[in-house]
C-alpha cells in the first residue's frame, strides 16, 4: 500500500480506529459518555474524509476494494444512517443498568463491514464485509441480553444468517470454478446474460446460491421469514440499524455486482429477480395487514419496499441508478424516523411496539405524533413526502424499462399498503378518552429531539425540493 491508498481509505480507517479506541477505553475505564462521543466522532470523521476520497477516486486498493464515486456516495449514506442510529440509541441505553459501551463497538464494526461491502470489488472482500456485518449484528440484536426476547432474536438471526453465509460462500466457489475469476467487475456481466439453455451448470448453481445468500440479507420473499421475529425481538435502535444500514449496503452490493443494464431481459437472473420482486411486494403488504405489532408491521413493510427497489433495479438504464439511490435515501429517512419514535418511547425493559401503546399519542405528545405521522405517510408514498418522489421515480424507471407487469403490481400493492399505514395514523389521533396505553411519554433526550427534528425536516425537504439531491446522485454516478 502507498500513501494514496491510505488517503482514499480514510473513511474506513476512521471507523475502524474509532472501534479500537472504544475497545481500549473500555479496557481501561468504562464511560458510557466517552464511548458515545468516540463513536459519533469516528462516524463524523468518516463522513468528513469522504471529499478526500472523492479527489482520489476512482482508485483501486489492491484487487479487493474499488473506491469510486459510487462507493463514496453509498458509504456517506451508510455512515449518516449509522450516526442516526447511534444518536437514537443514546437515550435508549441511558436507562439500561448493565454494560453499555460494547454496544458502540459492535455498531462501529457493523458499519465498517457495511462500508466494505459498498466498496468491494472481489469475492474475498465481499465475504469479509458480509461476515463482519453479520457477526456484529448477532451481538447487537441480542443486546442487552437481560431479556429472553433479545437473546431469542439473536439466536434466530445467528442460525439463519450462518446458513445463508454458507450458501453465499459455496455459490462463490462454484462461480469461481465455472469462470476462473473472482473479480466482481468481470463476473457481473457474465452472470447477467446467462440463460438456462447455456452450458454453464456451475455458474447457474453458483448464481442460485448467491441469490439465496443475498436474498436472506436483503429480506425478500421467500427468504424473509426471519424479518418480523428479529425486528420485534431486537432493541428498537438495532432494528433501525438492521432496516437501514444492513439492507442499504446489500442494495449497494447488488448494484455493484449486477449493474442495471447488465441483466438481460429473459435471462435466468432477470426471471428470478422479477419473481422475487413481485412476491415481495404482494406478500409484504398482504402480511402486514394482519399485524397489530408496529415493529412487525414495519418489518413486512420493509419487505415490500425491497420489492419496489427491485423494479427499478431490473429496469436498467442510467435512471435505474438514480431511482434506486433516491428511493433508498427516502426509505432511510422514513424508516429511521419511524423507529426513532419507537426508540424514544421505549426502554431496555419495555418497548412501545403494540398499536395500543400509540393510541391517543397525539393528546400526550403532539410533536411525536406529528413526526410519526409524517414518517408513516412517507413510507406509504403520499405527496409532499420523500417517499412519494422516490416511488414516482421507481414507476418512471419501470415504465422506461417496459416492465408493465411489475409496475402494475407495484401500484396495486402500494394501494394495499395504505390501509395498514393509515391504521397507525388513526390510532395516533384516537380520542384521549379511548386511550388505554400504559406507555408513558418519557422525557426526550437532546440527541433524540435533534435527530427526529432533523429527519422530519429532511423528509419534507426531499418531498418538496428533491432536485438538489437528484442532481448530486446523477453527478456522483455519471
Amino acid at each position: 500500500m502507498n500513501p494514496v491508498d491510505l488517503v482514499v481509505m480514510l473513511p474506513l480507517i476512521s471507523v475502524g480506529t474509532a472501534a479500537v479506541a472504544v475497545m481500549l477505553m473500555v479496557a481501561v475505564h468504562r464511560s458510557y459518555t466517552g464511548a458515545f462521543t468516540i463513536t459519533l466522532a469516528g462516524l463524523t470523521a468518516a463522513v468528513a474524509s469522504l471529499p478526500w476520497t472523492m479527489e482520489g477516486a476512482p482508485h483501486r486498493v489492491t484487487p479487493l476494494l474499488m473506491l469510486d464515486p459510487y462507493a463514496v456516495l453509498y458509504m456517506g449514506l451508510l455512515f449518516a444512517a449509522a450516526a442516526g442510529c447511534v444518536l437514537l440509541a443514546h437515550g435508549y441505553l441511558r436507562r439500561y443498568q448493565g454494560n453499555r459501551e460494547e454496544f458502540y463497538i459492535l455498531m462501529l464494526l457493523a458499519t465498517l463491514g457495511a462500508s466494505v461491502l459498498a466498496a468491494c470489488n472481489h469475492f474475498a472482500s465481499l465475504f469479509l464485509g458480509m461476515e463482519l456485518l453479520s457477526i456484529s449484528l448477532y451481538g447487537l440484536i441480542a443486546y442487552p441480553h437481560s431479556l429472553d426476547r433479545h437473546v431469542e432474536a439473536g439466536v434466530k438471526y445467528l442460525i439463519l444468517a450462518a446458513a445463508s453465509s454458507a450458501f453465499l460462500l459455496f455459490g462463490m466457489a462454484l462461480i469461481y470454478a465455472g469462470s476462473g475469476n473472482m473479480a466482481i467487475d468481470r463476473i457481473g456481466p457474465m452472470l447477467g446474460s446467462i440463460r438456462l439453455a447455456d452450458n454453464g451448470p456451475l455458474l447457474l448453481a453458483g448464481l442460485g446460491m448467491m441469490v439465496v445468500g443475498i436474498g436472506f440479507k436483503l429480506a425478500v420473499v421467500p427468504f424473509h421469514l426471519w424479518t418480523p421475529d428479529v425486528y420485534q425481538g431486537a432493541p428498537a435502535p438495532v432494528t433501525a440499524f438492521v432496516a437501514t444500514v444492513s439492507k442499504g449496503t446489500l442494495v449497494a452490493l447488488l448494484l455493484r455486482l449486477f449493474p442495471p443494464g447488465d441483466i438481460q431481459v429473459g435471462s435466468s437472473l432477470f426471471i428470478v429477480f422479477a419473481a422475487i420482486a413481485a412476491a415481495s411486494m404482494l406478500a409484504g403488504n398482504l402480511l402486514a395487514l394482519l399485524q397489530s405489532n408496529v415493529k412487525r408491521i414495519l418489518a413486512y413493510s420493509s419487505i415490500a419496499h425491497m420489492g419496489y427497489l427491485l423494479v427499478a433495479f431490473l429496469a436498467g438504464g442510467f435512471l435505474a441508478f438514480t431511482a434506486v439511490t433516491f428511493y433508498l435515501i427516502a426509505y432511510f429517512v422514513s424508516t429511521l424516523g419511524s423507529f426513532g419514535v419507537i426508540t424514544v418511547l421505549s426502554g431496555p425493559d419495555k418497548e412501545a411496539e403494540n398499536l395500543e401503546d400509540y393510541r391517543g399519542l397525539f393528546w400526550r405528545s403532539p410533536w411525536l405524533a406529528g413526526v410519526f405521522t409524517a414518517m408513516v405517510l412517507s413510507l406509504a408514498g403520499l405527496p409532499l413526502t420523500a417517499g412519494f418522489v422516490g416511488k414516482f421515480y421507481l414507476v418512471v424507471a419501470g415504465v422506461g424499462g417496459s416492465l408493465w407487469a411489475l409496475v402494475i403490481i407495484l401500484v396495486l400493492s402500494s394501494t394495499i399498503g395504505l390501509y395498514y399505514y393509515l391504521r397507525i395514523v388513526v390510532v395516533l389521533y384516537a380520542r384521549q378518552s379511548e386511550a388505554k396505553s400504559s406507555v408513558p411519554v418519557l422525557a426526550l433526550s437532546l440527541c433524540g429531539r435533534l435527530t427526529l427534528a432533523g429527519l422530519t425536516l429532511l423528509l419534507i425537504w426531499l418531498g418538496v425540493m428533491p432536485a438538489p439531491v437528484i442532481r448530486l446522485i446523477q453527478t456522483m454516478l455519471s
